[in-house]
């Protein structure tokens, strides 16, 4: 990994490590299975701490011009998958 996570300067370190905790779990979504439930939990926190859409959009933007891994696309997966686990 040569690239950094996108975090805001104004996040509590609980809520940073969090969102990096998403973001590393979509990059093993890519590299290996994942549980599908993690990411969705792992989402519902995200959002938590970035209620807003263009926050998020933002965000995932950020995200995937550093690392080549689309989190919208691996939360899409999780949503709309009925298996246990996923791979991107």
């Amino acid at each position: 990994m040569n690239y950094e996570y996108p975090i805001d300067e104004t996040w509590s370190t609980e809520e940073v490590i969090d969102v990096v905790n998403f973001f590393s779990l979509v990059e093993k979504a890519y590299e290996n299975k994942v549980s599908r439930a993690e990411v969705l939990l792992l989402y519902r926190r995200f959002k938590q701490i970035v209620p807003s859409k263009s926050e998020e959009k933002k965000l995932f933007s950020a995200f995937a011009a550093t690392s080549g891994y689309s989190s919208y696309h691996t939360v899409k997966r999780a949503r709309e998958s009925g298996d246990d686990f996923i791979k991107m």
